[in-house]
């Protein structure tokens, strides 16, 4: 049995709808003797929820669903969610989570071309498709719906000066480094009303929403690399601890010794996890407070092109709520692996 920790936490509580069948995952020995913990699940329903890679998603969702969830959890974690990953890079894979995120991003009201050509990948039968819209037709989508609103000249007629001036004010200090960059080419020497109309448009929720799928995948990939030096640490510190007990004579303080440093290293392997997420709490409490103050300057504001940031404002600012309790979550999880190994330490030493 895999020894991990125990962390009781509340469930995020999201319902979510299982997509396609994904990959199979290998079937679990009858008489598999795992059993995981609330934390283990709570943290793969989030992946299943979340994760911006959809066979990581779809891995997570069949081992939650599993007949024999605890040992389906405990093998998600031991080296499904490293499967679903090297799955997620293959360029098939690639191609039509980049046709998702697009079809999420544009919508038909404002970008109605990028969204008809994503729809298009999206549902298609033949990678083909998706192929071709990864390189070179999403762009070809782009320059359509943006001659249709140059030639139309409202948006561009609408742009005022405080509007540039706001979007300086996000190619400086927006907490996201996507939309930094994506505002900064809208005002950038020699831009034109039409590249800020275009911003409004996509190319702000764009990169809206590659700044959330990037925090949510580095957190991931992180806290899987953590938990998966952790259960050795945890093993190795409870032998040691039972050996110290055991032990007597002349080899038990060093015994206690080997045991505290076991626990001592449990510890120590908290810290980066317990200083990530603390940081990503702050972040995903910018990014938040951030779209609140975009969603009431969209709100007070006239004019269509403002019209096209109101609903990914309240989205973002909802998703990144979502991110901040979640990251929090996860900081009260590594603060109790660190209680517990100080406890373990205090329990040798006594």
């Amino acid at each position: 049995m895999r020894k991990r920790a125990l962390f009781g936490a509340a469930c995020l509580g999201v319902v979510a709808v299982l997509g396609p069948v994904g990959p199979a995952v290998p079937a679990l020995a009858e008489n598999a003797q795992v059993q995981s913990t609330p934390a283990d699940a709570i943290w793969v329903r989030y992946l299943a929820q979340y994760d911006p890679r959809s066979t990581v998603r779809i891995a997570a969702w069949q081992a939650l669903l599993s007949s024999a969830p605890d040992a389906a959890i405990d093998q998600f974690l031991t080296s499904g969610y490293d499967y679903a990953v090297q799955l997620a890079a293959q360029r098939k894979t690639r191609n039509a989570d980049f046709a998702k995120r697009v079809l999420a991003a544009f919508t038909a009201e404002f970008s109605p071309e990028v969204h008809a050509a994503a729809q298009f990948a999206v549902n298609s039968r033949d990678d083909a498709d998706r192929e071709r819209f990864a390189n070179g037709g999403f762009e070809a989508a782009k320059l359509r719906d943006s001659a249709v609103r140059a030639q139309q000249g409202e948006q561009a007629a609408a742009i005022a000066e405080a509007d540039r001036e706001f979007v300086r004010g996000l190619a400086v200090g927006d907490p996201g480094a996507q939309v930094r960059v994506s505002a900064a080419y809208a005002v950038r020497t020699g831009a034109t009303d039409n590249d800020v109309v275009d911003f409004f448009a996509n190319g702000w929720a764009f990169g809206a929403r590659l700044d959330l799928e990037g925090f949510r995948q580095q957190g991931a990939d992180n806290e899987m690399r953590w938990r998966a030096a952790l259960t050795q640490l945890l093993a190795d510190a409870a032998s040691a601890e039972q050996a110290a007990r055991d032990a007597s004579g002349e080899s038990a303080e060093q015994a206690r010794a080997a045991a505290v440093r076991a626990w001592q290293a449990v510890g120590d392997h908290t810290a980066p996890a317990r200083s990530y997420w603390d940081e990503a709490q702050q972040l995903a409490g910018s990014q938040a407070g951030n779209w609140a103050a975009v969603y009431a300057a969209a709100s007070t504001a006239s004019g269509p092109n403002w019209a096209a940031i109101t609903g990914p404002a309240q989205t973002s600012q909802s998703d990144w709520d979502a991110e901040r309790a979640q990251a929090a979550q996860q900081a009260q999880y590594w603060a109790a692996l660190l209680q517990q190994a100080l406890d373990g330490e205090a329990r040798v030493l006594a």
